[in-house]
């Protein structure tokens, strides 16, 4: 078992707090990827659970274990770095040996499990080849391959394709995905790309200035973001924000933007009833909403200001107010720049946020992410 169990763990450099009593478990074989922008700490929190940066306080446990202050060797980890980190002197089958020798393992063994590595990212033709021979996806395959070739029971990846062109990063993602299915190994995968995030883990662990503000599924942190950042880190584009107003009309909550009144979901009335007069924002994604050539029932009147066609999709910018948002529509949804539509907006599809803390409003979340 190598379960990953963080316990209020603090880094700091200086006057910077770096990771700020982050606790976190990570199941036996579960892939989960901590994302966040650049500076958040989620390199600081990977090569803490490596012991490549020891924790100020706080403790990690992995596979039930103390390794707080044990040395990487001592861990049971392997570790694929950004930069590839393969030594250009050696050759393919060197590079990928490496670990294996250092532990002494038999050199029978070494032959067997290089091998196996190269024949599951599928560079067993490349072995007697050096780095410089090989090309950008290729390295990125022995540096993989070394690290699955230990047998470690944790996994830990440091923006393994952030070097790629985007193409290749596609077909790596699948690749990679394809391999951590099959090793089952415990994995914690660090990247800024809510892409790669949102399609290879198990579960997502967000940062922002060394906190985890949500830790859940793919799904779910897309569908029901715990605050305004993560609603507006995650997606392309980002959830819409639009500042309405409350107003209770014979004892039931509306919002308001301008003179256009939504109706919340029965789940929600209760909540937003407590707010009447409270300014609050209103947050809906882009393909969440409804948009109409003609005028219809609840839907409000818009300008488009720019049509993107994207080919599966047309991407419009619209001016509500002196809000502009963006809504996806259908390729063959019709529309010019400076034209009307109308859009409607499905009450399970909005998410209220408080104004003051950017918290998501859910009194229900299971009932709420169940519509």
């Amino acid at each position: 078992m190598a379960e990953i169990r963080i316990e209020n763990a603090v880094k700091t450099f200086g006057k910077v707090v770096a990771v700020n009593r982050v606790s976190l478990t990570v199941h036996d074989r579960e892939f989960v990827v901590l994302l966040g922008p650049s500076g958040c700490g989620k390199t600081t929190l990977l090569r803490a659970i490596a012991g490549l940066g020891m924790v100020d306080s706080g403790r990690i446990l992995i596979g039930g274990r103390d390794v707080t202050y044990l040395p990487p060797k001592d861990r049971d980890i392997s570790m694929v770095f950004q930069g590839y980190a393969i030594f250009p002197h050696m050759n393919v089958f060197d590079n990928i040996a490496f670990g294996l020798r250092m532990k002494r393992v038999p050199k029978e063994e070494i032959a067997r499990r290089v091998r196996e590595a190269a024949e599951l990212l599928h560079i067993e033709d490349f072995l007697e080849r050096f780095p410089s021979q090989l090309s950008g996806g290729q390295r990125q395959r022995v540096a993989v391959a070394r690290a699955i070739a230990v047998h470690s029971s944790v996994l830990l990846m440091d923006e393994p394709l952030s070097n790629l062109d985007a193409l290749l990063r596609l077909r790596m993602r699948a690749e990679l995905k394809r391999l951590l299915n099959e090793i089952q190994a415990t994995t914690v995968y660090v990247t800024h790309d809510q892409i790669e995030a949102l399609s290879m883990g198990d579960r997502i662990a967000v940062m922002r200035n060394g906190e985890i503000l949500q830790f859940d599924t793919p799904s779910r942190v897309y569908d029901v973001p715990a605050d305004r950042f993560v609603a507006g880190f995650i997606g392309t584009p980002p959830m819409n924000f639009l500042e309405a107003q409350i107003r209770r009309e014979n004892g039931t909550p509306r919002a308001y933007i301008g003179d256009f009144a939504l109706d919340p979901i029965p789940e929600m009335r209760e909540e937003l009833a407590r707010r009447d007069g409270e300014r609050i924002i209103v947050g809906i994604r882009a393909e969440n909403m409804e948009t109409l050539g003609q005028p219809a029932p609840d839907a409000l009147r818009v300008k488009v200001l720019v049509v993107e066609p994207l080919g599966s999709q047309n991407l419009l910018t619209i001016q509500i107010g002196s809000d502009v948002i963006k809504a996806s529509t259908h390729p063959d949804f019709t529309v010019e720049p400076n034209q009307d539509i109308w859009i409607r907006f499905p009450g399970d599809k909005i998410r209220w946020i408080d104004r003051d803390s950017g918290r998501t409003i859910i009194p229900d979340l299971e009932k709420l992410a169940s519509t």
